[in-house]
């Protein structure tokens, strides 16, 4: 499992301590159970909005000999050199 980004922290945390507040102030409990069971469930709406966030794309690399990748790139490599050949040829479909 990959570790957790700042923003996954920050998200998370934010959401704990907002939502705690606001489910406090808007059920105006006054027992501690009631209390323990808003803060169990502002902790369980925190961890799912840090488990939601996207996190950032890993960059490619480039593929290895062996790799079974590399046939997966060919194509747009050749697709890359004809539109390169196309361009300096002349040969375009503008008029």
């Amino acid at each position: 499992m990959p570790r957790p980004t700042a923003a996954q922290f920050a998200y998370g945390s934010a959401t704990v301590v907002f939502s705690t507040l606001a489910m406090l102030l808007l059920s105006r409990t006054a027992s501690g159970i009631g209390a323990a069971v808003i803060a169990l469930a502002a902790l369980a709406l925190g961890v799912l909005v840090a488990l939601t966030v996207p996190a950032p794309k890993r960059e490619r690399t480039a593929p290895r000999a062996g790799d079974t990748t590399a046939t997966e790139a060919a194509p747009d490599a050749v697709d890359h050199a004809a539109r390169a050949h196309s361009a300096v040829g002349g040969h375009s479909l503008r008029g």
